[in-house]
């Protein structure tokens, strides 16, 4: 079973466009779980524009009494800025199952690519070591590359998320290139199994290209939060997590 990790970025958003605790982040994970997803995914980062630290520590809470996972994505790099600690010291304090290590600067609105470990992987591999002697799993969100993918392995990765920008992409524009696409993040899943590396996902995955791609080999996880929260103003958010689930389950 592929398990659905619901991101409350876009929840905290809309709540930062208002003063005030309004949506409520937890309340609505809250919800998410209720309905049935398998953990709470957050990406905080230095500015604070949609998850707070103190996001951070209220879901740990939560999950934590629902026996569900947390997985906290962020650039490990990015060191403290006004009450924002880092990343690395908020996911010490706040002990989530995962931490998914993500290379994205400041200045982007959304990741939009994997590591490239032969410049970053000497830094990271100290990093890594430091989350998993913590009792934290760490997965580096990463591109469908071989060579990458092995060099993630040698620096200590538990898993990888697999960027998945480009086939969301090729789906909605009907790209005559999907099938390859495709079949490069086949190739880069069964790379990782090979190498003993759990297989994650995320990025732009929606109701329209997820059925293809939850066939994926060995597919453990995937982390859905933009198209979730928009299907949502729709269907409702119990609805919305509901049919990602079901479609995850191949009904």
């Amino acid at each position: 079973m592929i398990a659905l990790s619901v991101n409350l970025n876009k929840i905290a958003l809309i709540r930062n466009s208002r003063e005030g605790n309004f949506p409520d982040v937890v309340a609505h994970g809250r919800t998410c779980l209720d309905a049935g997803a398998d953990g709470i995914t957050v990406h905080p980062r230095p500015d604070q524009r949609h998850i707070r630290p103190g996001d951070v520590r209220d879901l740990a809470t939560l999950c934590a009494g629902r026996g569900v996972e947390f997985n906290v994505e962020g650039n490990p790099f990015a060191g403290a800025m006004g009450n924002y600690p880092g990343l690395l010291p908020l996911v010490l304090e706040t002990g989530p199952q995962q931490c998914t290590l993500v290379p994205d600067s400041n200045e982007q609105l959304t990741s939009d690519h994997g590591f490239d470990l032969n410049k970053d992987g000497a830094r990271l591999e100290p990093i890594i070591k430091q989350l998993k002697d913590a009792g934290v799993r760490v997965s580096l969100f990463m591109d469908p590359d071989k060579q990458q993918i092995s060099l993630a392995r040698d620096v200590g990765a538990d898993r990888i998320e697999l960027y998945t920008g480009p086939y969301a992409e090729a789906v909605s524009q009907q790209s005559a290139d999907l099938d390859s696409i495709f079949a490069a993040h086949c190739a880069a899943a069964e790379h990782a199994l090979f190498l003993g590396l759990g297989v994650n996902a995320g990025h732009d995955l929606n109701l329209i290209n997820l059925p293809r791609y939850r066939t994926l080999p060995g597919l453990q996880e995937v982390s859905i939060g933009h198209a979730l929260t928009v299907d949502a103003i729709n269907m409702g958010l119990t609805n919305a997590v509901a049919a990602y689930v079901n479609c995850l389950a191949g009904n």
